[in-house]
């Protein structure tokens, strides 16, 4: 990021929250973040991956599983132990699911995709809004959606569905928790370069240049172009805006 003159870093002094920080969005996030000068709890799955980016980062974690609503909410708490407050979080974590039609998806995929995509949410959401209380109010939430829950999505259509779900929960809490001086905003990424996307890729090869094709600006994201719209959201620099999905697509959805 350009900076100006001596303008503050974008996320000076802030303490923020990030699932699914591993790897892709998350982990670039994480980089971003701390580089803005926040404090970063990270939390996922894999002791492994988070361990790499804290050492990189300096930052700290927590494992959590998102399907498990025990641990977010422990991670969460384990970050204002840490670090005496809550001022943001980045709700990234994330399963997707194999590609092919809706009469083709399992009943255990599906509870899957529900578990950790609007269940774990939801209970994050929750966890966070209460350590924002605790520490006088205040705060944002930046939810991490998919453009696949914009349109209709055939080739992933339960994870295109959850992420709709998200919306609504994002737009049902920016209008609760509002008055309260809470944002909460959702960035709905289009193609981009992750784990989750090459999977995509190497089960139906050919999909990330076909959906290049289709992309407006010819060419998919990289994951830090998607993290700078969540740390431009979880700024002050962003103060009036909440309620919101933001694509973040190259024109896709356009």
């Amino acid at each position: 990021m350009v900076r100006v003159g001596c303008m503050e870093r974008l996320l000076e002094g802030k303490t923020i929250f990030i699932t699914g920080a591993g790897r892709g969005i998350g982990a670039a996030a994480a980089r971003l973040f701390v580089a803005e000068g926040a404090q970063v709890m990270l939390a996922a799955r894999s002791e492994e991956q988070l361990a790499g980016v804290a050492a990189e980062t300096g930052a700290s974690y927590v494992v959590c599983d998102l399907a498990d609503p025990d641990a977010i909410r422990t991670a969460v708490e384990r970050t204002v132990t840490q670090y005496g407050r809550l001022d943001g979080a980045f709700n990234n974590g994330a399963r997707g699911q194999p590609p092919g039609p809706m009469d083709e998806l399992s009943v255990d995929v599906m509870d899957e995709l529900y578990a950790v995509n609007l269940r774990g949410l939801w209970v994050a959401m929750v966890a966070e809004v209460t350590a924002f209380r605790a520490g006088g109010g205040g705060g944002s939430i930046v939810n991490t959606s998919s453009i696949g829950g914009l349109m209709p999505n055939p080739a992933l259509p339960g994870y295109g569905a959850v992420k709709r779900a998200g919306h609504s929960l994002t737009a049902s809490a920016a209008a609760t928790y509002g008055p309260e001086n809470i944002r909460v905003n959702a960035i709905a990424p289009g193609t981009t370069l992750t784990e989750m996307l090459r999977d995509w890729d190497r089960a139906t090869p050919g999909v990330i240049d076909g959906l290049n094709a289709q992309t407006p600006l010819r060419r998919a994201a990289q994951p830090d172009e998607i993290a700078q719209a969540a740390a431009w959201l979880l700024s002050d620099r962003s103060s009036y805006v909440t309620g919101t999905v933001l694509p973040v697509d190259g024109g896709l959805a356009a």
